[in-house]
């Protein structure tokens, strides 16, 4: 599977050991996020990606891949539709290998 989330966590992995590899990508397309199966639980990140917000647990296996918009330079305004100056998205793609 291939999901779009705003944060990862170690919750997320379904067995241990595990390897992963984590590498900073170039910000994906609209239709490239159109293509990931959204698990953004916060409503105003949601909404400046243009993705549903999605409150759901998720468990990672060997194949997966988890592309993670971590917001940088502080908070989302509460009802944020845009990104606000100052703050910018740092795009990761973790692989669970």
């Amino acid at each position: 599977m291939r999901y779009l989330a705003n944060a990862f966590s170690l919750q997320m992995l379904e067995q241990f050991p595990v390897r992963l590899r984590v590498e900073e990508i170039p910000a994906p397309t609209a239709e490239e996020l159109a293509a990931l199966e959204s698990c953004v639980g916060h409503a105003d990140t949601a909404a400046v990606l243009g993705v549903e917000c999605r409150r759901v647990s998720i468990q990672l296996r060997p194949g997966d891949t988890l592309i993670v918009a971590q917001l940088t330079g502080g908070r989302l305004p509460e009802g944020a539709t845009t990104l606000p100056t100052g703050l910018a998205f740092r795009w990761l793609k973790v692989t669970i290998e």
